[in-house]
């Protein structure tokens, strides 16, 4: 029976949120717009803030957080005019305390009147976080890899096998006399997939 690697605590895996969510509340006569993303790069994200920049632009601030990386050691937090670290650290904090990555937070501001302090800012912006969090659903992802496989057609039936052993997606295969086939796993099952391959005669194994 194959060893899969999916303990919480694997290389291979990371959590983040599984669609958009926003949410509404009010402090102070302020209304405050929460908004969230799964995301997976810096292009993505300036999609998102434009879309939002143009849907909300009437508003006075847009200030967010996104963290992006297996290790989510690519960050950025941005107070938008708000007092230095009243806004975008506590949307930043809210996505570490979930230890979630790959992930955009966005808390859009129509300034109602009243002055909250820095104090009541870091507390409102924490809650625009937390509640857009709340209104989502953290979900892990498996880091993945692809081999790509040539083998002769009778080999067919014992790559297969490995196939199903290892509830391997086929990305895209081709069959003929010299057969093709594009895997995608688990970082974490890789060199155990590979090693079962070597076994199967004439088969050539690529990675990425």
């Amino acid at each position: 029976m194959p060893d899969f690697p999916d303990s919480p605590d694997s290389t291979d895996s990371f959590l983040t949120l599984a669609a958009k969510s926003e949410s509404i509340f009010k402090e102070q006569g302020s209304k405050f717009l929460c908004f969230a993303f799964p995301v997976r790069s810096e292009e993505e994200i300036k999609i998102e803030l434009t879309a939002l920049r143009k849907s909300y632009f009437d508003a006075s601030h847009h200030c967010f957080a996104w963290v992006l990386g297996r290790e989510g050691a690519h960050f950025r937090a941005n107070d938008d005019g708000e007092p230095n670290h009243s806004a975008g650290d506590p949307i930043l904090g809210q996505i570490r305390s979930n230890q979630l990555t790959n992930v955009l937070i966005v808390v859009v501001r129509y300034f109602g009147g009243t002055k909250l302090g820095v104090s009541g800012l870091i507390k409102a912006y924490k809650m625009g976080a937390a509640l857009a969090i709340e209104e989502n659903q953290i979900i892990r992802e498996w880091v993945k890899v692809t081999l790509k496989l040539t083998f002769p057609y009778p080999a067919m039936n014992e790559v297969m096998k490995v196939v199903k052993a290892y509830e391997l997606e086929i990305l895209s295969q081709e069959m003929t006399l010299d057969c093709r086939m594009v895997l995608s796993l688990r970082e974490g099952l890789a060199s155990q997939v590979q090693e079962k391959l070597k076994d199967i005669q004439d088969l050539v194994v690529t990675g990425d």
